[in-house]
């Protein structure tokens, strides 16, 4: 017989932990019926006939978010066989409420404490034998993080799913129980008999939702609510409270009587660490610090070298194995270098010339004489500048500033290349050589005889456009490893906290921060994510802002233009994450003084879990799944969309006939016209090129696509792509490129997402049109007045972005805003 067990308890119980250790590879994704909202089962290991469901974390079974709704319904329509209950063991009170109205629903409950290393350490102590014995269910100890008590957990659950045993319930005072009784007896007919108890709570508290499935009559529905009436009165409260006050009673005796806390009253470590990372005033820039790090490990630390590796090993000319041979290599390679600076000083020496002719270069060369050159005398030696670097003739003089003069003399330079010749140095020569993708995949193509048309497709397309989106990957799942440290360690949650503190000021509640957390990995997930939103017109900006964050797919992205344009600079980068950040916020400002959008933001409550340090093992995984889900895309969409580029970049329409085009022809291509077509949209921005508004246009269907696009727009020339985009763009209008890429509209899985959470096309268009309006203003203010600072003034441009800053300040400043109100956020 097959067994289902759901898994129950708390946000940041650590209850998915539990289910990944539970399941191990055996875990499948879906989503819910008829939601969004992801819904994960598995095989529990070593039992192919028992699943385990991982229910979204909830507080209590009286839904207010969609999370909520989602765990009841399916515990009271789905009837699991078990109910396995995780609680915080270090902050057992506050897990216990929503424990004693899952032991009323008549499934079988056991309840797992968790963490219970953390708090053996803290020297705290529960009796958990006398706490099963009050609840009347089995409760065993387990530590998720370290895999400690999962295997007993895990036979409890079976063994009570099988049992036919009855549990004990909880009694409430006997006004309340007289009233439950009366309830009853109204609803009887109505329901599964070992959820009477269940149903007769819910009645009594008004639950709208459970009153729609009764159906009660209307004589029904007086009696109860003259029952209702009688103890509200009795007791001088709303029925809802009465039952939550009733519950915090009993489970105040339960902790009296199971739970010692050694250091009870006395701040904790998490606290204490808390007095600083979510103080009023360091809570922000600790924040920018840690972010600053993040980005700084993952694009210039660590995640530069594995990129460099990427770039111009695996999908470059190829690299050293183990490094054997690279000093060498170096050596012979700026001896190469220099001979050629220093003979180029003197001697027009083009290598790449179609009549180059080795013999007829090196008499000429040699024909070069002092008197020939014409160069100025300095301390008596003949000397040229080059690069900033000094070249000298025939002899290099002893007192020579050697950080400036290039090592080898023109007479010297011209003995290198009559002994070796002209060829660079070959660096499979040296050590233990492996070529790259694009070597091996050009040299078989070439040994097979491909067309010429395939092989540019192969290479300069497929290999060239995907193998750009991938020599990031490094750097990704660095940037991954770093957020799901933080995430797991507890941080995140913090963040939330502290810019809930600013959001609020903004008109948005801290609630908006999780979606934006989530949608630093991916944008489709962080918008389903602000369902947890009560309140309609907070959701829909959170979902209009949301993806301002940059997400995964934007990384490469990002990380391109930091290269190419900015030497990799790491402010560049982490800047990126606080346009976004400033982008939500100026939004929020806004948006929330428009009339669509007035109101106070919704109530901010959620739980900081101590901090821990995270399972290497579950860190690993959370990379994993973000890195490997980018791969894919990379492997399907992007591989598609470099095709699509390729073709429409390499054909056109030339004298009436439509061919394959030449390297300088391209201009003509079939892309070329249409990306010409709408360039000059974008000519205010300082990019109004056909390639760079191309590489914007198929961003839209994934974010990756803006860097295999340019990796064939840019590349296939004698420059490298980085040399190509570090020469097209300026600093200035490269930000600006970059600024306007992360806040336009989000790829189209990610508009999809925003379709169905706004479920209405107007809303949907009105989210897009702002989106892409906000970058665009944006990107012409950068644009603008960084040009005004370099001198190339345009006076029509400059007017307009000083007139959209107006507006901009006026709304953020000047226009009275609706009052807010302030609520406290408290440790549960």
């Amino acid at each position: 017989m097959s067994l289902k067990i759901a898994l129950a308890g708390n946000p940041n119980c650590g209850k998915t932990t539990l289910f990944n250790v539970l399941t191990g590879s055996n875990q499948f994704v879906g989503n819910w019926p008829g939601v969004t909202v992801e819904k994960k089962e598995g095989k529990l290991k070593k039992y192919n006939d028992v699943t385990i469901i991982d229910l979204p974390g909830i507080y209590s079974l009286s839904p207010y978010t969609l999370e909520e709704v989602i765990a009841r319904n399916y515990l009271i329509n789905e009837k699991p066989d078990v109910i396995l209950n995780i609680v915080d063991g270090t902050n057992l009170e506050r897990n216990l409420y929503l424990t004693t109205q899952l032991t009323e629903l008549g499934i079988p409950v056991v309840i797992a404490i968790n963490m219970m290393d953390v708090v053996k350490k803290n020297g705290d102590k529960i009796n958990t034998a006398e706490l099963s014995r009050k609840l009347g269910c089995k409760v065993v100890e387990i530590s998720a993080l370290k895999e400690t008590g999962i295997s007993e957990a895990a036979k409890a659950a079976i063994e009570a799913a099988k049992s036919t045993e009855t549990f004990s319930k909880h009694i409430f005072s006997e006004p309340i129980e007289n009233a439950l009784s009366q309830i009853e007896k109204l609803i009887e007919s109505k329901v599964y008999e070992k959820q009477f108890r269940w149903y007769s709570i819910k009645t009594f508290e008004r639950d709208e939702k459970i009153l729609e499935i009764l159906k009660l009559s209307e004589d029904e529905l007086n009696k109860a609510e003259e029952v209702i009436k009688s103890v509200e009165n009795e007791m001088d409260d709303d029925a809802e409270s009465i039952i939550a006050n009733e519950r915090y009673i009993y489970i105040a005796s339960l902790i009296k009587d199971c739970y010692k806390k050694k250091n009870a009253g006395h701040l904790s470590a998490s606290d204490k660490i808390d007095r600083v990372v979510t103080n009023r005033f360091l809570g922000l820039p600790i924040f920018a610090l840690a972010m600053f790090l993040v980005y700084w490990i993952s694009m210039v630390g660590i995640g530069a070298t594995a990129t460099d590796w990427a770039n111009d090993g695996l999908f470059g000319d190829g690299w050293y194995f183990l490094g054997i041979g690279r000093s060498k290599y170096e050596e012979v390679s700026q001896e190469y270098i220099d001979a050629f600076n220093a003979v180029n000083a003197f001697y027009e020496l083009d290598l790449e010339a179609e009549d180059f002719n080795s013999d007829k270069a090196l008499a000429e060369m040699k024909a070069v004489s002092k008197k020939e050159t014409g160069i100025a005398y300095v301390e008596d030696e003949e000397t040229l500048a080059i690069q900033e670097m000094t070249v000298y003739y025939d002899e290099i003089p002893n007192d020579a500033d050697y950080e400036t003069t290039i090592g080898i003399s023109y007479l010297d330079a011209v003995a290198y290349f009559e002994e070796r010749g002209f060829d660079e140095p070959d660096p499979a020569d040296y050590g233990i050589w492996i070529p790259g993708i694009p070597v091996l995949v050009s040299n078989g193509l070439e040994n097979v005889g491909v067309a010429k048309w395939l092989s540019g497709l192969i290479n300069d397309g497929i290999v060239a456009g995907v193998g750009a989106v991938l020599g990031f990957v490094p750097q990704m799942f660095v940037l991954f490893f770093l957020l799901a440290f933080l995430e797991a360690c507890g941080y995140m949650a913090r963040i939330a906290f502290v810019l809930d503190r600013i959001f609020r000021k903004f008109g948005l509640s801290g609630k908006s921060f999780i979606p934006m957390l989530i949608g630093s990995g991916c944008g489709v997930p962080g918008v389903m994510a602000s369902r947890t939103i009560e309140n309609e017109r907070d959701r829909r900006m959170t979902i209009m802002t949301t993806t301002f964050i940059p997400c995964g797919a934007k990384v490469p992205f990002i990380s391109m233009i930091a290269g190419a344009i900015f030497g990799g600079s790491a402010w560049v980068s982490t800047s990126a994450y606080f346009v976004g950040m400033a982008a939500i916020i100026i939004s929020g400002i806004m948006l929330k003084k428009t009339r669509m959008f007035l109101g106070d933001p919704a109530p901010f409550v959620m739980e900081l879990p101590a901090y821990h340090w995270p399972a290497l093992k579950n860190v690993l995984r959370s990379m994993w799944e973000r890195g490997w889900s980018f791969i894919k895309k990379a492997g399907t969409i992007i591989l598609l969309s470099t095709i699509l580029v390729w073709f429409t970049t390499r054909f056109g329409f030339v004298d009436g006939s439509f061919r394959m085009l030449a390297e300088e022809e391209l201009d003509m291509s079939v892309l070329a016209i249409l990306g010409s077509a709408i360039a000059w949209i974008f000519r205010p921005l300082g990019w109004g090129n056909w390639q760079a508004t191309v590489a914007s246009l198929t961003g839209l269907v994934a974010k990756e696509n803006i860097v295999g696009t340019m990796g064939i727009l840019y590349g296939g020339k004698e420059a490298t792509v980085y040399e190509t985009i570090g020469s097209v763009f300026t600093p200035v209008t490269g930000y600006s490129f970059l600024v306007f890429n992360l806040l336009c509209a989000p790829c189209f899985a990610a508009i999809g997402a925003i379709r169905r959470e706004m479920n209405n096309a107007k809303w949907t268009w009105f989210a897009i049109g702002y989106q892409c309006l906000f970058a665009y203003a944006v990107s012409l203010m950068i644009n603008q007045f960084g040009v005004f600072f370099t001198g190339n003034l345009n006076l029509a441009g400059f007017i307009t972005a000083l007139l959209l800053l107006a507006l901009m300040v006026y709304m953020l400043f000047f226009k009275k805003q609706a009052k807010t109100t302030k609520l406290s956020k408290v440790r549960v």
